[in-house]
């Protein structure tokens, strides 16, 4: 018989926390519970933050992001509601203009195209028509990515759609760390914010404080340091990036992985000053590349 052909060598799992080996700052927590426990611990320091969508008081809560919410605050800030995403965001908006912070929580990103127009007329104009004078702080958080069984209209990333609308804020988290971070300062923030989660970061771990805290919008991260080439990644693409960053340095290249942790604002000074260090620059999308976040990234770095 043949021998058996060795298998390939993997590369190590990449480390997904901001600041990942450091212990100290926190304890390991999976993504999907760092998103809840954001929502938990703003819900107990804010009484007018609430939470709601399909299938929130679902027994699997949302992948497991909504478990145990409703018996916690009640069905009064926790709640489901009817299969109506233009119904249900309009009353979002509403719920905001009247001074309240809701969290909005959408399955899939690609029934947000269902809601368009409350999105895009009238979350993200409100401050500008009313002179300043309106605040239209809420959360929509939207599931990106395929994985098994997920078809066609079910694995979409589509926020570049939404980084082209002024008045609207696109975030996209790659660890626990910074979900919970980012959790919260879109909660705190008076503008709308689209939050996106990839399906397949809500089982990785990563090192997150107890207390609550915030990660900044527009301020990306270096998560790995390198001088031969420039590697962006967006989402879960950061911990590809990662999982690339290891395999190239053991072919001798050096490689620097930048995460921009929020695409609206997009800190374009920290990429570009890592691509003049390298003089190349990768990015790395799970989008389309026409007028993707790819291309937006690019063509910054450009002018």
């Amino acid at each position: 018989m043949p021998a058996k052909a060795k298998p390939k060598k993997k590369a190590a799992a990449a480390k997904v926390g901001a600041g990942a080996a450091k212990a100290a700052d926190g304890r390991l927590l999976r993504y999907v519970d760092a998103l809840k426990e954001a929502v938990i611990q703003e819900m107990e320091r804010d009484p007018d933050v609430f939470l709601f969508g399909l299938d929130v008081d679902d027994p699997k809560g949302i992948q497991g992001s909504t478990l145990g919410l409703q018996q916690r605050f009640g069905r009064e800030r926790v709640f489901n509601t009817p299969l109506s995403e233009d119904a249900m965001t309009g009353m979002a908006i509403g719920a905001a203009m009247a001074g309240m912070r809701p969290v909005h929580v959408h399955i899939r990103m690609d029934f947000l195209m269902l809601c368009m127009n409350q999105l895009i007329n009238m979350a993200a104009k409100a401050h500008y028509m009313y002179g300043g004078q309106v605040k239209v702080p809420m959360v929509v958080r939207s599931m990106i990515g395929k994985s098994w069984g997920q078809g066609a209209q079910h694995s979409q990333g589509l926020y570049s759609m939404f980084m082209h609308v002024p008045g609207l804020k696109v975030v996209a988290p790659s660890n626990a760390h910074d979900a919970k971070g980012c959790l919260i300062s879109a909660i705190r923030d008076d503008n709308p914010t689209i939050f996106v989660e990839h399906r397949l970061l809500y089982p990785t771990e990563a090192y997150t404080p107890n207390d609550a805290f915030t990660v900044p919008f527009g301020k990306a991260r270096v998560a790995a340091k390198g001088s031969d080439v420039t590697m962006v990644g967006v989402s879960n693409m950061v911990v590809e990036c990662l999982r690339a960053h290891e395999l190239l340095a053991e072919a001798g290249i050096s490689s620097e992985v930048i995460d921009p942790i929020s695409l609206v604002p997009l800190d374009v000074e920290t990429i570009l000053k890592s691509a003049r260090k390298t003089k190349k620059l990768l990015v790395v999308d799970n989008s389309w590349l026409t007028c993707g976040a790819s291309a937006e990234i690019v063509a910054r770095v450009l002018e």
